[in-house]
């Protein structure tokens, strides 16, 4: 949900922490597909509905992708909607290592051939997942068709860390990832033998998942309590602060590297009680820039999981792109 940052040197401390967990817990059934996508990876694909440009959903750091459940439906309605688990998280198998953009991409590109949903894609990414969408429209421009932002984290963006505010991309600590390539985490697994998944029954969820259907919170209890989704959630968080100084030097060079792509970018609505609710607005109309045809809306209704508090906002957003974007958006009344 909330792009939670920091700096993870405490990482092996962080995976032997997990394997305390000691009842398993039987995996629910599958919805859509579990996909082999090569080395011995497989990824959690779930689409429905028919027709183009399919819709790819992004989901937040640590989120899965029945986090879309009150949004996919609606939008699966008019054309191919499509959710997904990252590696690592759900029922999906953990990816190689470093946990880059372009690796992320790689995975999610391979299951889309593997599943016969062609490109151009319309991508939806929320928080952690608008960087991720903008890593898959970086990697594979000719083949997004339009992008919606959903309270997006943003390359510049900075959290309070030991009573100051810090840009997460200071963290950065010059590292290069190698070549994107797809491969089982098969160390990654075994660092994880002994560690099992808790029942998760009685899990108190934040306030926004309990706007989920009852099966969807089922579902939720028993994936956030996969100590393999906290570990590939780690990993996640461990590389960004790359990737954001990446993007930050990026922007320097080429301010609108989305071009002409049709944008929306939805913002939560202002919070005066948060001292950083101005930056946060000026972030995301910044991240308006990135197009030459883009739109700013705000959720006046919702606070940062918009897809969760007004999902009605993010399908009429989602709507006017596919019409031809990035056309009038209704703006709710506060």
């Amino acid at each position: 949900m909330t792009l939670r940052l920091r700096h993870l040197a405490a990482l092996p401390l962080a995976l032997s922490s997990l394997s305390a967990q000691q009842q398993v817990v039987p995996a629910p059934p599958v919805p859509g597909r579990l996909l082999d996508i090569g080395g011995g990876q497989r990824l959690h694909l779930n689409c429905r509905g028919s027709g183009a440009p399919a819709v790819l959903f992004e989901s937040g750091a640590g989120d899965f992708s029945f986090v879309w459940s009150l949004v996919q439906p609606d939008v699966a309605r008019r054309t191919t909607a499509c959710s997904y688990d990252r590696a690592g998280y759900a029922w999906s198998d953990p990816g190689r290592r470093p946990r880059s953009y372009r690796q992320l991409a790689l995975e999610l590109h391979t299951a889309l051939a593997r599943a016969g949903v062609p490109g151009p894609y319309l991508l939806v990414g929320q928080s952690y997942g608008g960087l991720v969408v903008r890593g898959f429209a970086a990697a594979y421009p000719r083949e997004v068709s339009g992008m919606v932002l959903v309270d997006a984290a943003h390359e510049d963006q900075r959290i309070m860390s030991d009573g100051r505010l810090v840009a997460i991309r200071s963290w950065a600590r010059g590292r290069v990832a190698p070549p994107p390539a797809i491969a089982l985490d098969q160390a990654l697994l075994d660092s994880l033998r002994r560690a099992h998944a808790t029942p998760g029954r009685d899990t108190l969820l934040d306030a926004p998942l309990m706007r989920l259907g009852p099966a969807e919170q089922r579902l939720w209890r028993w994936a956030m309590n996969l100590p393999l989704g906290a570990a590939a959630r780690a990993l996640e968080m461990d590389w960004s602060p790359e990737e954001l100084a990446r993007m930050h030097e990026a922007r320097r060079r080429a301010p609108r590297s989305l071009g002409t792509l049709p944008l929306i970018v939805i913002e939560r609505a202002p919070d005066p009680a948060d001292p950083l609710s101005g930056e946060h607005h000026a972030n995301q109309l910044d991240l308006t820039r990135l197009s030459d045809r883009s739109r700013l809306v705000t959720a006046a209704r919702a606070g940062h999981n918009i897809h969760l508090e007004d999902p009605a906002l993010v399908v009429q957003a989602i709507d006017s792109l596919l019409a031809g974007g990035p056309g009038p958006v209704t703006r709710h009344a506060p």
